[in-house]
This record gives C-alpha cells, structure tokens and sequence, in this order.
C-alpha cells in the first residue's frame, strides 16, 4: 500500500496481514481524493474506523491542516502510529483508540470519512445518525455496493454516490433545511 498523490506521494506504509483489516484500495483512494481536492487543504479531516490509516495519511498528503484517526483495535491503532513516525507527520495528526460511537460526538471535523467493516452494517447508521445531529461540512461513507444507505441522517443528505467495482463512496452534505 502507498500514498496514491501529494507531499508523501509513493511512499509505502506498513499494512495487517490478515482479514481484520480492509484498507481502502489504491484505485478507490485516488478517486476520493480526486473529488476532495478542491476542499481538503487547511480542514481538519476525521478518518473513523481508520484501519491502517491509509486514508487519514493521504489527507495530510494532500493538505488537510489536522487529521484524526478513530481506530478501535489496538493492534491497528499501533500500526496507524508506525505510518504516521515514518512520515514525520506526527503534529498534523492523532490517533483515538476507541469506539466511534463514543470519540465522534467529542471531534468535530470539517471533513468525515466512514469504512466501518462491512459486516458491521449497523455502525454505518449509528456513526451517521451521530454525524447528523451536528453535521460536519462534509462526510463520505465507504461502502459495499450492496448495501443502501438512507439518503438522510438527521441533517444530514446524501448528494452523491460514487460506485467503483463492489465499492460504493457515499457523500452527505449539511441538509438545506438546517437552521
């Protein structure tokens, strides 16, 4: 795995061997980040249930100011640390080991990425219905394309799908009728 563009582009970070782990692909990376450069330097990005952190490390390479990385198992959350002293990157970003559902309503962002791991289908309505209640600018769900998500979480409303193979990136905005 590598960082896909940016300050740190082609850099190798260290990845789990095994299934615990489903980091997001290189290709689908490179598509996110295609649709986020316009907004992504200078914000504070919030990757949730970040694996390896691949995505939260590519958001520093392309500009974000802050990243926080919310990371419950501890054998991943280590990893995360390796990556980021490897890069030097340690002042712009910060590991959280914990569960989503208590670290997400304590770190607001500008930005929100979502990758529970599939099987946890229910993680992705508790994190959203979270993320809904005080919506960040921002938030995209990384998804199996078979599942569907709702189209609104609170004020929270889907924009976008972006489907790449079995993956699907969901984008959700602050809804138009938020006071």
């Amino acid at each position: 795995m590598r960082v896909i563009g940016g300050e740190f582009r082609s850099r190798r970070l260290k990845s789990m061997p095994g299934m615990e782990v489903r980091p997001t692909p290189d290709r689908l990376r490179e598509t996110l980040f295609d649709i986020l450069a316009p907004v992504v330097r200078g914000k504070v990005f919030l990757d949730v249930y970040a694996g390896t952190g691949a995505v939260g490390i590519e958001a520093v390479s392309r500009g974000a100011a802050q990243v926080l990385l919310i990371e419950r198992n501890k054998v991943a959350a280590a990893l995360i640390e390796e990556n980021i002293a490897a890069l030097g990157i340690g002042d712009r970003c910060r590991v959280l080991r914990g569960s989503a559902q208590l670290l997400l309503p304590r770190h607001p962002a500008d930005l929100v990425f979502l990758d529970p791991p599939y099987d946890a289908e229910d993680e992705y309505t508790m994190a959203l219905t979270i993320l809904g209640a005080n919506p960040p600018e921002l938030v995209i769900a990384q998804h199996s394309a078979r599942v569907a998500l709702a189209g609104t979480y609170g004020n929270l409303q889907r924009t976008r799908d972006k489907r790449q193979g079995d993956n699907c990136l969901s984008f959700y905005r602050r809804s138009s009728t938020e006071a």
